[in-house]
């Protein structure tokens, strides 16, 4: 339910053009004494492959991209990795954005096999964090990001999950997704990463 009233929102915003383009809040909403409480991702607490505790507070006062993965995953991930590979590379050197990937395999990807797939993708673990922790957890914040992780015995590796980029700011507010297999979304979603930087930080 949580996931279509997502795509709902995504579709409204994407057919109304109100002037300048801000990227929305996604999810649903609730109004309380007059006051509109957005959706947030809640408290977390999972380890990384330096095996360095990752909670909230190591993404104060940054926007995120976050994607869910399994390190032998025979289908998207390879692609999705890829293009993660590219918003790394544009934006290794700003301190206001960060990676976040949580492994949903969480029996065979240890903290040792993420330390071995990140020093294969050549990625720094202060800005780009993989991370294992208990299953439910994994499992259960997907639902925050709108994302799909799913457990599936028919489906290549074992595992359904969607694939999706994931833009979050530092409210902690899920504002923009993509699909991270195709290189052309993860083009606008590089754009909605610019729009969100300029919203929250200024011009540089």
């Amino acid at each position: 339910m949580r996931l279509l009233l997502f795509l709902a929102f995504g579709l409204l915003f994407a057919c109304t053009d109100p002037g300048p383009r801000t990227l929305p809040i996604l999810g649903e909403r609730d109004v309380v004494n007059g006051d509109t409480i957005y959706p947030t991702v809640p408290d977390f607490a999972f380890v990384d492959q330096d095996s360095q505790l990752v909670t909230n507070a190591t993404f104060a006062d940054k926007i995120y991209v976050v994607d869910f993965f399994f390190i032998h995953c025979p289908t998207i991930c390879p692609k999705v990795k890829a293009n993660g590979l590219r918003i790394f590379e544009k934006y290794k050197n700003d301190d206001r954005i960060l990676l976040l990937s949580h492994s949903i395999d969480v029996k065979n990807d240890t903290v040792a096999a993420l330390k071995r797939h990140a020093d294969k993708l050549g990625i720094e673990s202060r800005r780009w964090r993989l991370v294992t922790g208990e299953h439910d957890a994994i499992y259960g914040i997907a639902d925050d990001y709108f994302s799909v992780a799913v457990e599936n015995p028919d489906a290549p590796g074992g595992f359904d999950h969607s694939g999706r980029l994931i833009l979050v700011d530092k409210n902690r507010h899920v504002r923009s997704f993509c699909d991270g297999t195709d290189a052309k979304d993860v083009d606008r979603f590089m754009l909605d990463i610019d729009l969100l930087l300029e919203e929250q930080f200024g011009k540089r």
